[in-house]
C-alpha cells in the first residue's frame, strides 16, 4: 500500500487528503468563498509537514483532472506536478465525476454526477454501481427529453452542482436528486490506490487538465460599466 496525496479543486470547493494503506489519515476541506490559490497552497504545506511528521513516505500525488471549472483545473494540476517534480514521485490523475461516483456506490444501479457547464449545460457522465461506465464524460444541454429513455427503464440518481438547475426540467418518478455531493480529495483515495498498484501514471510534464471545452473569457462587471458609462 502506498502514502498518496489527493488533490481537488474542479469545482467551488477544494480539497486535499492524504491517505496511508487505502485509508484516510489526513484531510482538508474549503467550501467557502477563498481563492484555490490561496488555500491550495496552504492545503499540500500542511500534508507534507504531516507526511513527515509522523514518517511516512509520500509515494506519488493524485490528482482530479476534470472536467470542471477551468481556473481550478489548472491551480490544482500545477500544484500536483509542482509536488512531483519537487518529490520525484509519480503523478496520478483520475476523473473528477467518477471520484463523485464513489461516494454513492455501489447504492444505486445508475449514477449520473453533473458539473455545471453555466446556462442549462453540464458535464455528466452514468456509471453503474460498481463504477463501470455506462456513457462516457460529455458536455450536454438538459431539456425535458434527457436520460427520457433510460428513465423509463430505471432509476437514476442525478447529484452535483449540476443536477441542481434540472429538477425543473428532468420529471420522472425514476429520477432521483441528492444534494450536497461535490468532488472531494477523500473520496479520491480508493481509485487512486488502484492506480498506483497498477502504475497507471501519466507524463508530469506534458499532462494537461481534461476541460472537455475550450476555455471562454467573459468581460469583468465592473469593465463592462465602465466601458457603457464612457459611450
Amino acid at each position: 500500500m502506498a502514502c498518496i496525496l489527493s488533490i481537488e479543486s474542479s469545482t467551488a470547493t477544494c480539497s486535499a487528503a492524504v491517505s496511508a494503506e487505502g485509508k484516510l489519515v489526513w484531510n482538508r476541506e474549503n467550501t467557502g468563498l477563498s481563492s484555490h490559490s490561496a488555500v491550495l497552497g496552504v492545503y499540500a504545506a500542511e500534508a507534507v509537514r504531516f507526511v513527515q511528521e509522523n514518517h511516512f513516505r509520500l509515494d506519488a500525488v493524485a490528482v482530479s483532472e476534470g472536467p470542471g471549472s477551468y481556473t481550478g483545473l489548472r491551480i490544482g494540476v500545477s500544484l500536483a506536478k509542482g509536488l512531483c517534480f519537487g518529490w520525484n514521485i509519480p503523478l496520478i490523475a483520475l476523473q473528477t465525476l467518477k471520484v463523485m461516483a464513489t461516494r454513492l456506490a455501489p447504492s444505486a444501479s445508475c449514477l449520473c454526477p453533473m458539473i455545471d457547464a453555466r446556462r442549462m449545460e453540464v458535464y455528466a457522465a452514468l456509471y453503474d454501481g460498481n463504477l463501470n461506465e455506462l456513457e462516457p464524460v460529455r458536455a450536454i444541454v438538459i431539456d425535458e427529453n434527457s436520460y427520457r429513455d433510460l428513465l423509463a427503464q430505471k432509476e437514476i440518481i442525478f447529484f452535483g452542482n449540476g443536477a441542481d438547475k434540472c429538477k425543473t426540467v428532468i420529471h420522472s418518478p425514476n429520477a432521483i436528486f441528492m444534494d450536497g455531493v461535490h468532488p472531494l480529495a477523500s473520496d479520491m483515495i480508493a481509485e487512486a490506490e488502484k492506480a498506483f498498484t497498477s502504475k497507471t501514471f501519466v507524463n508530469t510534464a506534458y499532462f494537461e487538465p481534461f476541460y472537455l471545452k475550450e476555455f471562454q473569457a467573459t468581460t469583468p462587471k465592473n469593465k463592462v460599466v465602465n466601458i457603457i458609462s464612457h459611450k
